[in-house]
């Protein structure tokens, strides 16, 4: 976050130096806090002067009122440094929507730039604050005895120290919780809007698992969030109230080595007045606000790192005959967290068609992030030789005609409109695009199904110039015969690599390679390769080694012809020992009709 803050606020080095040329005033003012109510107790009223008594706290009164003063001026100058940052902000969300279009872009403009704005404002605020007290009652202190400095500074800097350090792994803690949050409220909402489709798959129990992988995703979250908060509150302890204990119980030492008493009433008065409510405000904001403001530059100001459909160029030198290679790459979501991708090597040859599956959560989805170029590892390195197209599961459209949404990834070089048909027609979208009423209809997003804006999606990819497409579970809301016949246009599509993540066993059959993820490693071959010898992989798919897929009832003849016995029976999917005769499966008539 501090790369991210300076870029911002380096251009406005104007701002900054009034900022600290007004704050030179309220040093003064905390200055005179302390060392005039001193010299009010010691030459004024302890000696019998109550006149110079009342004369100094009178000049501590002159500082409170140029320090406020001061304010005023310094809440300008905070104004002329944030709001040349919110606009900077502003335009460089304007650039990424324009370059990557995503549903995310108006929250970012309209809800998140204003919160780095306000955070930023009030971080500014705090942080001058504190330095700008530090300054006045260190010294302060000085001033009026040497020896207070030792017993206050040390314990203050301390716990400075140890909130300093809690900074980063807090805001690394709160962008996890806040990413599990975001994970857990998407999950509910596919969840609660697919109910009907939910029940009648039933699916309940796949479901049910999923959102309680998000539910203690979260919770775990929080609980690593909580014990880096107990961390901050034991920093503001001991730079807060353990500098007074420290004080007090050194007080008969230090009136014996030559602080006066009105030097002694001074130094509580900086403590208690200034430096610990400066402290307690500063890690308040930096520890609340500040972890808040990193999670928000980092969505404002990364290039990369959203699941959103994009396309670019070539980068990377891999092999001649290949569109993407992984050597040895790692990826984990912050320093402390478990590798999602672990040392992985791996190929996809042009031409190449590859299914991608595991149980939920396990990085499927960030592998397609890797390949596309919208994750860098952390180690290894991602070589492309194509341009590539990736497509989400919440597919993206927007309001506009039928042949804009289709042709937006390519607008040098649109295709016409019966080539735009055509790749309709291949991946299964031309009987909605007659429907919505051709290619100069306007589309409304909200009209659209969630499966009718991923066939959107699909032929729009279908019809971009990008050799490598990697569809990250972007068939889900499809039937299974509607997302077969989307694979199978863009692996028949002429010199095509095509990567699924995949959500269902069709699409694992389908492939020439399927990477399993999970398990006790990472397994790769073909379907039929990983069946014999994969359990886990097994496991995923329901399938044992001895049955074949194909059949349209989910029930498959017996394998190995001449087996004794063999009358050609069928064994279902069901509990061990049905068994059924060949073509009775398919008698959807009346009971008695077996």
């Amino acid at each position: 976050m501090k790369g991210r803050l300076l870029r911002l606020v380096r251009p406005r080095w104007r701002a900054l130096l009034r900022l600290a040329a007004w704050s030179a005033l309220e040093a003064g003012e905390t200055f005179l806090l302390g060392y005039a109510l001193a010299r009010a107790l010691d030459r004024g009223f302890l000696a019998g002067h109550t006149g110079t008594g009342l004369g100094w706290l009178g000049l501590a009164a002159l500082g409170v009122l140029a320090g406020s003063f001061g304010t005023g001026r310094v809440h300008l100058a905070v104004a002329a440094l944030v709001e040349p940052v919110r606009d900077d902000l502003v335009r460089r969300v304007v650039r990424r929507a324009l370059r990557a279009p995503d549903g995310a872009a108006v929250s970012r403009l309209t809800h998140q730039v204003e919160i780095a704005r306000d955070t930023l404002a009030g971080l500014v605020m705090v942080s001058r604050t504190f330095v700008v007290t530090a300054i006045g009652a260190l010294i302060g202190l000085f001033s009026l005895a040497p020896v207070l400095l030792p017993v206050v500074a040390l314990p203050l800097a301390a716990g400075l120290a140890l909130f300093v350090a809690t900074l980063r792994p807090l805001a690394r803690r709160q962008e996890v919780f806040l990413a599990a949050d975001e994970a857990l409220a998407a999950e509910l909402g596919l969840a609660v809007g697919g109910l009907r489709d939910i029940t009648a798959a039933g699916a309940q129990d796949r479901v049910g698992r999923d959102v309680r992988e998000r539910i203690d995703a979260e919770f775990h979250a929080s609980r690593a969030l909580a014990r880096w908060g107990v961390l901050r509150t034991l920093a503001a302890g001991i730079g807060g109230r353990l500098t007074v204990v420290l004080l007090l119980a050194a007080a008969p030492w230090l009136l014996d080595h030559g602080v006066t008493p009105g030097a002694f009433v001074g130094a509580l008065a900086y403590l208690t007045q200034s430096l610990i409510p400066a402290l307690q405000s500063l890690m308040q904001g930096l520890g609340t606000s500040g972890a808040r403001l990193f999670v928000v530059l980092r969505r404002l100001t990364a290039d990369g790192g959203v699941r959103e459909e994009a396309q670019a160029g070539p980068s990377g030198a891999p092999g001649p005959d290949e569109a993407v290679r992984l050597r040895d790459v790692t990826f984990a979501y912050g320093p402390g967290a478990a590798p999602v991708v672990d040392h992985l090597d791996l190929t996809v040859p042009h031409g190449g068609h590859l299914a991608v599956v595991g149980p939920s959560g396990i990085g499927k989805s960030t592998l397609a992030e890797l390949m596309a170029g919208v994750r860098a590892p952390d180690s290894g390195e991602v070589l492309r030789g194509c341009a590539r197209v990736l497509v989400p599961q919440q597919a993206y459209v927007f309001t506009d005609t039928v042949r804009t949404n289709l042709t937006y990834l390519c607008p040098d070089d649109p295709p016409g409109d019966e080539d735009l048909l055509a790749c309709c027609t291949a991946v299964g979208a031309r009987e909605l695009v007659d429907r919505l009423g051709g290619l100069d209809a306007t589309l409304s997003p909200s009209e659209l199904s969630a499966g009718e804006r991923q066939l959107i999606a699909l032929a729009r990819a279908y019809a971009a110039p990008a050799p490598l497409v990697l569809l990250d579970e972007a068939t889900c809301h499809l039937d299974p015969a509607a997302e077969a016949r989307a694979e199978r246009a863009f692996a028949r599509r002429p010199g095509t690599a095509l990567v699924v993540v995949a959500h269902r066993t069709g699409s694992a059959g389908r492939a020439r390679q399927v990477l399993v993820l999970g398990g006790d490693g990472v397994e790769r071959g073909t379907h039929d390769e990983l069946l014999q010898r994969s359990a886990f992989y097994r496991e995923l798919t329901g399938l044992h080694p001895s049955l074949a897929l194909g059949d349209a009832d989910g029930v498959h003849a017996v394998a190995g012809a001449g087996l004794t016995g063999d009358r050609r029976h069928v064994v279902p999917h069901g509990p061990v020992g049905q068994m059924e005769a060949v073509r009775d499966v398919r008698d959807r008539g009346a009971l008695g009709g077996e």
